[in-house]
């Protein structure tokens, strides 16, 4: 039978430290990449005062490097747009800082609003946009680093259909 009191019995884990893994100073899982990133997000501090807007081009930043990975920072005033692409070898972790943007794949389409967050991988063909009236700030972890975006025709709605 299973209780509250089981845990009680087994004892807590987090009591016992020399159990736990010492934290790592970098990433190297898909999990730890999504937590490093959920980390910056949270913590303000770290990027707020960096962000600046561009209306003739998509603004962005490199925020931190490690061993095989990059963090991103960009801004994204409403209209603006990555067209359609690829990351080329690398897999990636998407994060919707402020405001909103829309994902295209093709699969669908996908909102994505502040705190929503994307795991890619390889290949992975989108295209997001600033389909909104506020500002956009998302946060882009790259493993390995980006080191290639290969642009992709359109995709037409008309071939799509048939």
């Amino acid at each position: 039978m299973n209780s509250d009191n089981d845990l009680q019995i087994a004892g807590d884990i987090l009591e016992v430290p020399h159990l736990l893994q010492p934290p790592r100073e970098h990433p190297s899982t898909v999990a730890e990449f999504v937590g490093l990133a959920r980390s910056i997000a949270a913590d303000r501090s770290q990027w707020e005062h960096l962000v600046r807007y561009d209306a003739t081009s998509r603004w962005y930043h490199r925020l931190r490097t490690g061993p095989g990975y990059e963090v991103w920072l960009l801004s994204w005033v409403p209209g603006q747009g990555s067209g359609r692409h690829d990351h080329g070898g690398s897999s990636g972790v998407l994060t919707v800082l402020d405001g909103a943007l829309t994902e295209h794949t093709e699969r669908g389409t996908r909102a994505l609003s502040a705190g929503a967050q994307r795991v890619f991988a390889p290949g992975y063909v989108h295209d997001v946009v600033n389909d909104s009236l506020e500002p956009a700030v998302s946060l882009h972890v790259y493993y390995p680093g980006l080191t290639e975006m290969p642009m992709r025709a359109a995709r037409c709605a008309v071939a799509e259909a048939v």
